[in-house]
């Protein structure tokens, strides 16, 4: 049977930064995704190129099984298997289902945790990505 906190989760189209900008209130642009404002500064997730020089995330969206904000256990059902893999992550939740930032270099072990803990994958967006 399967949990009831199984996600079917789906890689997003886009490649994500997150960058953090001390002292800031706002960015100086509208080209963001998502913003965090704490006291140390400003959390900011932009879209950016796929390949380049900085670290590159790659984003996992639960919107296939969205959830009210009174389903517990449900970001915690992602982020448990990631953890136990060792694999970083950056959450940005909605109202109705998690954005889950895995490091780009990581994506197929994330994939791979995630599945064994009973969740399932949508890679249709995931880049091909070059061999070392």
């Amino acid at each position: 049977m399967p949990s009831p906190t199984a996600q079917r989760l789906g890689v997003v189209p886009s490649v994500f930064a997150v960058e953090h900008v001390p002292h800031a209130t706002f960015p100086e642009d509208d080209e963001w995704i998502a913003l965090v404002r704490a006291p140390e500064g400003l959390t900011i997730v932009r879209e950016t190129w796929p390949t380049g020089s900085g670290e590159r995330w790659i984003g996992l969206y639960g919107g296939a099984s969205a959830h009210g904000l009174d389903a517990p256990g449900m970001l915690a059902a992602v982020v448990g298997p990631l953890a136990e893999a060792a694999i970083p992550v950056f959450v940005a939740s909605t109202y109705h289902a998690d954005l889950v930032l895995v490091p780009d270099h990581r994506i197929d072990e994330a994939i791979t945790a995630l599945e064994s803990a009973g969740h399932s994958v949508d890679t249709t967006h995931l880049k091909p990505r070059p061999t070392p």
